[in-house]
């Protein structure tokens, strides 16, 4: 595996948080730069270490994590998604946005919900690496595919700035909507 390959594994790992920055964008078409960069250094950061924990952890609680993480992106992404879908709806205090804002708590929910599959990663690093398939370092990995998210995940947020100006009123409904499909997407990947 060379650094190609990583990039391109990278790019692949970070397609949910680019959606869901996506999603956040439109929520939120308003947010400042430094928002837009913390999203993405969220979702770089975690889609990062979740590799490495399957790397260092024993292959036994990865492939654990890896059985359920299906499950446990599903019913985060589910909620977070139903949550803005019900805030849409009925305009009320907002768990996702507060006062128009993305709180931290979920964006970590977010980071974790869409990086945990990457762990099932880490494993086949350890495969790869046995194997002298390796070309560089699993930390210098995890570095590209950190940047690799991070970037994809910063345009991925500006895109959804841009339409969320546009579609302002129906945005929030559309992001959460987004949200609802890729936890779907993941749980029917378990089957």
């Amino acid at each position: 595996m060379n650094i190609y390959d990583i990039v391109l594994l990278g790019a692949a790992l970070s397609m949910d948080a680019a959606a869901v920055g996506m999603a956040n964008g439109m929520a939120e078409p308003k947010m400042g730069w430094k928002k837009t960069l913390l999203i993405a250094l969220f979702y770089g950061v975690f889609q990062s270490a979740m590799p490495l924990l399957g790397y260092y952890g024993s292959s036994v609680f990865s492939s654990l994590v890896g059985r359920i993480a299906p499950y446990l992106s599903f019913i985060l992404l589910g909620y977070l998604g139903g949550k803005m879908l019900f805030d849409a709806a009925h305009e009320a205090s907002r768990f996702l946005h507060k006062k128009g804002k993305l709180g931290l708590g979920s964006l970590t929910a977010q980071a974790v919900a869409t990086s945990i599959d990457a762990l099932a990663v880490g494993v086949s690093f350890m495969a790869q690496e046995a194997a002298g398939a390796l070309t560089m370092a699993v930390p210098w990995c995890t570095l590209i595919i950190a940047a690799t998210t991070f970037i994809l995940s910063l345009a991925a947020v500006q895109v959804g700035k841009l339409a969320g100006d546009k579609f302002s009123g129906s945005a929030q409904k559309v992001g959460g909507l987004v949200l609802l499909l890729i936890g779907i997407k993941l749980l029917f990947e378990a089957f």
